[in-house]
């Protein structure tokens, strides 16, 4: 048979693929061939928030993680996380759009009469990350009690005299004091604020009695006094707060809340997208940096499978949808 001669081109077309092929093969334990794009990461919430600093600091991790692949934050607040949720379920399903939801996104389908999206079908779950304990708080100068047990016969005294904040109407911490007023049997006003820092500052400054805050926001002040930590609402001890027992050790099962945060991307990615992404969340939020914040904050790592996100987000939905018909919950 005559031999065939090779061109230059193709000659260099297999060097350069050897090549490539090298480059991956040196590149870090977990990381991922890097993308022709940058990864765009949704965030529902505006900057500053819990979730926020939390996804920053690990954007330099998540980089490396993807071979260096740039990852943009873009924040999209409003609606209780409807704007930047509706924003990833509208991107293309490649591998290089996903966002960080939290607890709301499971209470909104039954907090709003229409989403401009459903909330489990347009979405591709791929992990669980983090989350934060809840603690329930009073303001000590107005409020004797110590104890859940000794705050509930504290409101009872009184029904409908006392007031709890939240971070705004049908939000998770708008949830998590129903949580605790339906256990507890006890009538007591809601007062909605724009955002869990005006909660906090007025149940400080005496205007409403009682709220339930994410821990890394009420910490400082449990420290100095200003606040009084009644139970975490969670039914593990912070490891902060070891001598704050949960609401459940203190007789109340039913109030069993903590936030989290989980990544998603837009409904049909394909399964070596999730696997990819799934695997660079793992190492990016294993660094040891990324895992020393997450004890500073008092947050807590989590990292679930795609599968155990799916049936998680299911299972709170359904959850967060009783409370809410209990409760009468509804917005516009």
């Amino acid at each position: 048979m005559p031999t065939r001669l090779l061109s230059r081109r193709h000659i260099h077309r297999c060097m350069l693929g050897t090549a490539l092929a090298a480059g991956a093969a040196l590149l870090p334990h977990g990381a991922q061939a890097q993308s022709s794009a940058p990864l765009r990461v949704i965030l529902p919430v505006g900057p500053g928030a819990g979730v926020d600093v939390i996804i920053r600091s690990a954007q330099g991790a998540l980089s490396r993680a993807l071979g260096g692949q740039p990852v943009i934050i873009e924040n999209l607040p409003g609606a209780g996380g409807i704007t930047g949720t509706q924003a990833l379920v509208k991107a293309a399903p490649d591998g290089n759009t996903i966002a960080f939801i939290s607890n709301n996104h499971a209470v909104n389908p039954s907090v709003f009469p229409k989403l401009p999206y459903d909330s489990l079908h347009d979405i591709t779950p791929i992990s669980i990350v983090g989350g934060s304990p809840f603690v329930l708080v009073v303001n000590p100068a107005k409020v004797p009690a110590r104890t859940a047990k000794e705050l509930q016969a504290f409101l009872k005294t009184k029904p409908d005299a006392w007031n709890y904040g939240s971070s705004g109407n049908g939000t998770i911490i708008h949830l998590a004091g129903e949580m605790f007023i339906d256990a507890a049997g006890v009538a007591i006003r809601h007062i909605p604020y724009k955002g869990m820092g005006p909660m906090i500052t007025d149940i400080i400054a005496g205007q409403v009695e009682m709220g339930v805050g994410a821990l890394g926001s009420v910490q400082p002040h449990l420290r100095s006094g200003a606040l009084r930590a009644i139970g975490v609402m969670g039914r593990q001890r912070s490891a902060s707060l070891p001598d704050v027992s949960t609401l459940v050790e203190q007789g109340f099962p039913e109030v069993d809340v903590s936030g989290w945060f989980a990544a998603i991307a837009p409904k049909g990615l394909p399964a070596a997208q999730v696997k990819r992404l799934h695997e660079a969340l793992t190492v990016a939020f294993n660094d040891p940096e990324v895992k020393a914040g997450f004890a500073r904050r008092d947050d807590m790592l989590m990292l679930t499978s795609p599968e155990a996100t799916a049936q998680f987000l299911r299972t709170e939905q359904e959850r967060y949808g009783r409370l809410v018909r209990k409760a009468a919950i509804t917005l516009d």
